[in-house]
Order: structure tokens, then C-alpha cells, then sequence
């Protein structure tokens, strides 16, 4: 950096600085334009293979004539329409530019200096993120199992402890807490302090839930006011570039989320796709049940090369493949596969694999197939 570029530094806040910017994962267009590659499979956004719902293409289509207005800024069809299909009050609901807005509003309503967030080892990134960006204390609990240690984040409480994150399903390790371990957890937490139960794939870990462990967030939301509930649009509604979140919670500190949220923070074409997606509950269980078969799919394929894995409730999977990880990515995305790293993790032997359609995982499974075979 050139000294004209540190004219401002130390005019910017100093959380700022110590920043480590989310890193989104690799676009089509850039490996395309990188390696002349005409066919490439992306597997490393979480995204859902089968897109969106027909219904909603069509919705969004029609709503096209509305482009020069401005949306609802209250988003009352889309609150009306979740709180119909979740059974919460509309003044329960708040709406976000994707959930990860929203979670980084609970940390700018709730904490600040001097405060401390508590989040697992090997949880989403946007919650260190959220603490470092109000100047709080960042304090993250060793996994146990890749997945959240509630004994030991109970313990890590005090009484500079203003936020707790949980992912359930986890991610990017796609572990799952059951209703009792969040049971045993929720009890014990002090009731002034802020729990965030993240649950953006809540519903590929239900269709994997066979024996009915899952614990879902809504069940809780009337004897914990200290619950907050954050789910999107993004994974299994298949919305992701429209980027609609949703945060569950009580009627006051919702209300204190709606205070601080920029108006108009989610577009019109976001706020009719997503009603029409909550109609559409039958591409959901689609949706789920190709992601069930492909991740057996993949699974088998890594029993049979003897790759390591992280089980997972997600649409997603964790391989191991060691200190090659990064190499093997590389070779990957020359077979015109993209999958995730996992080293700003801290999971430098990890690669994360998005489960995409019969023919993309296929793609993955030969492309890994013939990298192992050249290592």
C-alpha cells in the first residue's frame, strides 16, 4: 500500500482494521475467465441446485412492471405470509438483506466495548465478524466433534457476555445439536443475555431427521424472550441472489432490530419471491429429498476412495483430505469443479462440498477420483 492509500488510517475505527472480510465463494464466470473452461459445476455456495421454484420465477416476471417503485418498507405480505406459516406474530418478524444482516443487527443493538460474543469454534464467520465490528470481545468456545461444546460456552459466560451464537446445523462442519443437548443449554443460559439460534439450514437438517431430535427454533420462542431465531431465504428456497433473511423473537427486541435496519433493506422482488416461495412447500421437499440423495450419492463415492468426511445434516459436506487440501482444490477447479476451502476456518484439511444435482456430483466424484489418482 502506497502512502497516498494511508492518508484516512488512523482516522478509521481500530476493530475495522483487524478485519478479515467474509470470503464468498469462487463465481462461475471468474474460473471461466480464468481457465477457458466451458463446463464447470459450483459446488461451494450452499446453493440449491435446482434453483427456484417455477412458481416464483413466474411471480418475480410479472412483478417487473413495479421496478420504478419502492418496496414495502414494513414488508407487510411477507410478514403476514410468515406469520400464517410459522404460527408467530407479525411483530415477531423482522426482515433482513440475507439473514447475515440481521445477525450483525443483533450485535450492533446489543453489544459494543468492552461487552463480549460468545460462538463456537468452526461456526459461521459473520459472527466474529459482528464482534469485531461493534469493538466487543470475540470469545470462541474449542469445538468438540467439529460441532458447538454447550457445556463449555455455558461456562465461558460472564457478566460482560451480551451475545451467544448457535448454528444448528452448524456450518461450515454441518453438525447438528439435538433437542435435548439444546434443551440442557437454553435452560441454563441467564435470561439477559441474547441467544441467536441460527438455523439457514433448518430445512435440509429436518428431512434428515428421522428420529425426531431436531430442535426447532420456533418451539422456544415463547419461554425464552432472550431467543432470537435467524433463517433465510437463500438455501432450500433457492433465493439466494435476492439475499431475504428473516429474525425471530419477541415483540421488544424485534423491535429494537426494526429500529436500526436501513429502510427498504429488502427489495420488492425479494418480498414476492419469498411469499410465493412459502407457498410452494412441495419444491421444498423437492429440493430436500434430491439433496438426501445426493449426499448418499457423494458419501458412498468417498467410502469407495477412502476419503474422510464430517457427517452432515446439511446440503453440504466436509472431506478431509489433509495438509493436500489446497492443493487438491487447485486441481479441482482445473477439472472445472469449484468446492470451498475451509483454511480462513482454521480447517486447512477440509474442503467443503456443496451437494448439487445427480450430474454435478458425479462431476465432483470423477473429478476428485482423478486428482487422488495423480497425487
Amino acid at each position: 500500500m502506497t502512502e497516498s492509500n494511508q492518508l484516512f488510517c488512523d482516522r478509521v475505527q481500530p476493530q475495522i482494521l483487524g478485519i478479515h472480510p467474509y470470503i464468498p465463494g469462487k463465481p462461475v464466470s471468474e474460473l471461466q475467465r480464468e481457465l477457458g473452461l466451458t463446463y464447470i459445476s459450483k459446488l461451494a455456495s450452499n446453493e440449491n441446485p435446482l434453483g427456484a421454484s417455477p412458481n416464483v420465477l413466474t411471480t418475480v416476471q410479472t412483478a417487473l412492471t413495479e421496478i420504478a417503485r419502492y418496496p414495502d418498507g414494513s414488508a407487510f405480505e411477507l410478514k403476514q405470509s410468515l406469520s400464517q406459516f410459522l404460527g408467530v406474530k407479525t411483530e415477531q418478524i423482522a426482515l433482513g438483506n440475507g439473514s447475515n444482516e440481521l445477525l450483525e443487527l443483533v450485535a450492533r443493538v446489543f453489544a459494543g466495548a468492552g461487552d463480549e460474543i460468545i460462538y463456537a469454534q468452526y461456526a459461521f464467520a459473520v459472527y466474529p465478524i459482528s464482534a469485531q465490528v461493534v469493538g466487543a470481545t470475540g470469545v470462541e468456545v474449542p469445538a468438540v466433534d467439529w460441532g458447538h461444546d454447550l457445556t463449555a460456552m455455558l461456562a465461558a459466560i460472564t457478566k460482560k457476555t451480551k451475545i451467544i451464537y448457535i448454528a444448528n446445523p452448524n456450518n461450515p462442519t454441518g453438525t447438528l445439536l439435538t433437542r435435548a443437548e439444546w434443551e440442557a443449554f437454553i435452560s441454563q443460559v441467564p435470561q439477559e443475555v441474547v441467544v441467536v439460534l441460527d438455523e439457514a439450514y433448518i430445512e435440509y437438517a429436518k428431512s434428515f431427521d428421522t428420529n425426531n431430535q431436531y430442535p426447532d427454533g420456533c418451539d422456544y420462542l415463547s419461554q425464552y424472550p432472550n431467543l432470537l431465531i435467524s433463517r433465510t431465504f437463500s438455501k432450500a428456497y433457492g433465493l439466494a441472489s435476492l439475499r431475504v433473511g428473516y429474525l425471530l423473537g419477541c415483540k421488544e427486541i424485534i423491535q429494537y432490530i426494526n429500529q436500526l435496519r436501513a429502510p427498504f433493506n429488502v427489495n420488492h422482488y425479494a418480498q414476492v419471491a419469498a411469499c410465493s416461495a412459502l407457498d410452494d412447500q412441495e419444491f421444498v421437499e423437492k429440493s430436500t429429498v434430491l439433496n438426501q440423495q445426493g449426499m448418499r450419492q457423494i458419501k458412498e463415492a468417498l467410502a469407495r476412495l477412502n476419503v474422510a468426511y464430517i457427517p452432515s445434516v446439511g446440503n453440504f459436506i466436509c472431506i478431509d483430505l489433509g495438509d493436500q487440501a489446497l492443493e487438491m482444490n487447485q486441481k479441482l477447479l482445473k477439472e472445472g469443479v469449484i468446492v470451498r476451502p475451509l483454511a480462513n476456518y482454521g480447517l486447512t484439511q477440509f474442503l467443503r462440498v456443496s451437494i448439487g444435482t445427480q450430474v454435478e456430483n458425479q462431476h465432483f466424484i470423477d473429478a476428485l477420483k482423478a486428482v487422488l489418482k495423480d497425487a
